[in-house]
């Protein structure tokens, strides 16, 4: 509820933004913003091209006509004359929907702002609603994947932000091929330019890296914005994994790598409790098991959980508890051996544990 009101508080007076986010270039975003714009104007509405990018495509040229476009500003800078979007005409003429290609470009020295996503939050914060369009390698938040995946350390980089305040993030998709194809046909570079972008970038084990980064973070955008926007009891189910451990060392450890595997399948959050009960408090624990429980949550750690240590009595009641306050979907725990979780199954405690974890519609897996 709080995400909900600090999203709206955020949104008063601001215009909406809609960013076309892809894998690479020539993936036809800015093809798309177009189409969208030519909608728009259809329906009477106010809407004009602030920058646009074509690359020379002939397909995106023949977009552009019909649509009303803001003229360029011209700045002569190191002895040639260059085109920037004018922002203060845009600002100037208000229009309620402006389309902004190329969000990672970086402005002319002497602008107002270094960057154009500067220059995209001055519009929605004058009220006027945005079309952009970004591809994925220029996010910052995963500059050293794209690295690795490509080689290349892109320069120009826009914050993750700038997708978290949008209100849509649509991506363009195409399979490698069929990239690669458009590549060959001269509709992404100049002809001159195909057979070395083959040899790079345009690489298909390349490509279908940066399509799964591209895909992973539309989906993530839009949980987020189902997250904000849809009453808790109508969402669908998003897995949350608490992995209950002892000090058992092997157990464990076979616990935790099961439970990660778990999790990255079905892309949910995790967490590792470790209850500790009065038997187990500093002074009585043997420091061999000491090591293990620190070398077990370290490990936990490493791979990507958010470890929890409770000091309770009452191993089940820490562990119902904490399933209810973290939102937990699925409790998982080592087959018992003789230690406290054998104890556990042994006794009237479970039947309590399942009657809990049961209405509030939490599964039990016991893992080997």
């Amino acid at each position: 509820m709080m995400q909900r009101f600090l999203h709206l508080a955020n949104k008063a007076g601001r215009g909406e933004f809609k960013i076309y986010i892809g894998m690479s270039a020539g993936v036809g975003k800015s093809y798309r913003m177009l189409q969208e714009a030519h909608t728009l104007l259809r329906k009477g509405v106010n809407v004009q091209v602030g920058f646009i990018e074509t690359h020379g495509r002939k397909e995106t040229e023949a977009l552009v006509e019909g649509l009303p476009v803001i003229p360029r500003r011209q700045v002569f800078y190191k002895g040639k004359m260059l085109e920037e979007m004018d922002l203060n005409a845009i600002l100037l003429l208000a229009p309620e929907w402006v389309i902004v290609d190329e969000l990672a470009h970086t402005n002319i020295p002497g602008s107002k702002n270094e960057k154009r996503w500067q220059d995209v939050m001055d519009l929605l914060n004058a009220g006027i609603n945005v079309i952009s369009a970004v591809n994925i390698q220029h996010m910052e938040s995963i500059n050293h994947q794209v690295k690795i995946i490509t080689g290349v350390e892109v320069q120009e980089r826009v914050p993750d932000s700038m997708l978290q305040i949008a209100d849509e993030v649509v991506n363009i998709d195409l399979t490698a091929d069929e990239l690669i194809t458009r590549l060959k046909e001269g509709k992404i570079y100049d002809p001159t330019k195909v057979e070395s972008a083959l040899k790079n970038f345009f690489q298909s084990e390349k490509i279908l890296q940066l399509r799964e980064l591209a895909l992973k973070e539309v989906a993530s955008q839009v949980e987020r914005k189902v997250e904000i926007e849809i009453p808790r009891g109508q969402q669908m189910r998003h897995e949350r994994f608490l992995v209950c451990i002892s000090t058992n060392d092997e157990v464990a450890k076979k616990v935790i790598r099961k439970a990660a595997r778990l999790a990255a399948y079905y892309h949910g959050e995790w967490y590792v409790l470790y209850v500790q009960t009065p038997r187990e408090s500093v002074g009585r624990i043997k420091l061999s098991d000491q090591r293990h429980l620190i070398n077990n949550l370290k490990l936990a750690t490493e791979l990507g959980a958010e470890v929890l240590r409770v000091q309770d009595s009452n191993i089940s009641h820490a562990i119902m508890q904490t399933a209810v306050e973290k939102d937990i979907t699925t409790v998982c725990i080592g087959k018992p051996h003789i230690s406290l979780f054998g104890i556990i199954l042994r006794t009237n405690v479970f039947s309590q544990l399942l009657k809990t974890l049961s209405s509030n519609e939490i599964d039990l897996v016991i893992l080997s």
